[in-house]
């Protein structure tokens, strides 16, 4: 069993940046890749990064690929997710998971989700 919980997000003007954390419970999170996902309103929820459970390999959704960072600090068993040059199409409930397979995209290979935390970018 993994218990994951969000923080970081907030209102941030366009242009800008936050990091968003995700913490875990357990002795086992540095056996889990971990992934980002994030949901805007009324529309499905998408992958956004992932990483695998050592830290070597990343992977990212298109849309975020250069201005967004996943990374992870197995000791303190938390995964990070940093956002700079945010745009207005980012704001949205941004959901931590963890999941056994290597590194997924695939929202349904999560098995282990957070509640999210809000991300909101201004004009």
């Amino acid at each position: 069993q993994v218990q994951l919980v969000e923080s970081g997000g907030g209102l941030v003007q366009a242009g800008g940046s936050l990091r968003l954390s995700c913490a875990a419970s357990g002795r086992t999170f540095s056996s889990y890749a971990m992934g980002w996902f994030r949901q805007a309103p009324g529309k499905e929820r998408e992958f956004v990064a992932a990483i695998s459970w050592s830290g070597g390999s990343t992977y990212y959704a298109d849309s975020v690929k250069g201005r967004f960072t996943i990374s992870r600090d197995n000791a303190k068993n938390t995964v990070y997710l940093q956002m700079s040059s945010l745009k207005p199409e980012d704001t949205a409930v941004y959901f931590c998971a963890a999941t056994a397979i290597y590194i997924s995209a695939r929202r349904s290979d999560y098995r282990y989700w957070g509640q999210g935390t809000q991300v909101t970018v201004s004009s």
